[in-house]
């Protein structure tokens, strides 16, 4: 992909950003957008940023009907100096090329998305939100658009950047969460589409998530889909457990999404030389771990939410009652770090903050 010049295109009715302590997750937009077309005989091509608007598809556009898409999430923060801060970016742009390697669509130029994405952010900076526990939600996505009916990858594709101010994503916050283990649904298994990110993935989790909402849960805790015995994650985290004073994570292994979170917390503990391993483990395992008293805390990972810490977990009619309901030691070290990086309040002694401006 060759150095093409970026188009801006300013809006002239800008919106009323919302109140600064009444932030939803993930349901305001900022008056600007990126978008950048791809064909296959030019290339990503036409780099611009326009106003915010809704977008005109043919209905034959494949997106609509065999769903090959990808997209990110990650996070600008503004610090108490009034910068703005971008965690670890370049991280999940090599993971948007990661997934669309998975989905058969085109890569696109890693370098040249983050100077587009700095300058999108610039234009938006007014939108980037102050208050503790807020920050800007940065979507970068890539759908199919070629009108054809045929099974086959697209030739053609818009990649698009929104931008969201954003609070917590579970509505206490900090809060310690009530997870429910998921022994009926696969959400992924090794092979399939697990370790992408794109949308299928998720929406064919809602039916256990509505599930497990109806009886009082935040999420659910997926199992693999050929045994229904090793955890792998949370519908929209990585998740953790501290047994017996070691943390132990599900492996990556093909059907778990590789968190930019759950990187840096790995990269944290080995720091700290704490203890840490990235396994199999069993929901039995945990159980029991959970009856001899050695399940000490359990903590899911996100963008998103960054440290969601789990209060309880609920499997075929057993209760996990984890630290009373408490956050744990670990788990809000681990958020104070990680966020006083993202925030700009810490040292970022790990090289992970980007500045924007």
């Amino acid at each position: 992909m060759t150095e093409q010049e970026l188009k801006i295109i300013k809006c002239q009715n800008l919106k009323q950003k919302p109140s600064k302590d009444q932030i939803p997750f993930g349901r305001t937009f900022t008056d600007h957008m990126f978008i950048m077309d791809y064909e296959t005989e030019k290339g990503w091509y036409d780099p611009r940023i326009i106003p915010y608007a809704p977008l005109t598809l043919d209905p034959a556009a494949m997106i609509f009907h065999y769903g090959q898409t990808v997209f990110e999430g990650l996070k600008a923060y503004k610090t108490q100096e009034n910068s703005i801060l971008m965690f670890r970016p370049e991280k999940n742009l090599q993971r948007l090329n990661l997934s669309s390697e998975r989905l058969r669509i085109p890569k696109i130029d890693e370098e040249q998305v983050m100077g587009y994405l700095k300058e999108l952010i610039r234009l938006e900076k007014d939108w980037v939100p102050s208050t503790p526990g807020t920050s800007l939600y940065i979507r970068p996505f890539i759908i199919a658009t070629e009108s054809n009916l045929a099974v086959a990858p697209s030739e053609s594709y818009k990649f698009m950047i929104i931008l969201s101010p954003v609070g917590s994503y579970f509505p206490g916050g900090i809060e310690p969460v009530v997870i429910n283990v998921e022994d009926q649904f696969t959400r992924a298994v090794k092979g399939g589409t697990g370790m992408a990110k794109t949308a299928g993935n998720y929406s064919s989790g809602y039916q256990a998530q509505a599930n497990a909402k109806e009886a009082g849960n935040a999420d659910v805790l997926w199992l693999d889909g050929v045994h229904k015995k090793y955890i792998e994650e949370v519908g929209s985290m990585n998740i953790f457990f501290k047994i017996n004073g070691e943390v132990v994570t599900p492996e990556l292994n093909g059907s778990i999404l590789k968190g930019i979170t759950r990187m840096s917390i790995i990269e944290l503990l080995n720091k700290w030389n704490i203890p840490v391993a990235e396994r199999k483990v069993s929901i039995d395992e945990l159980y029991q771990a959970y009856e001899n008293g050695q399940l000490e805390e359990v903590f899911g990972t996100g963008t998103a939410a960054v440290i969601s810490p789990v209060g309880e977990l609920n499997w075929l009619g057993r209760k996990m009652v984890i630290n009373n309901h408490e956050i744990g030691e670990l788990s809000q070290r681990l958020y104070d770090t990680i966020t006083g990086i993202q925030q700009g309040n810490l040292e970022d002694t790990q090289e992970w903050t980007v500045e924007v401006e």
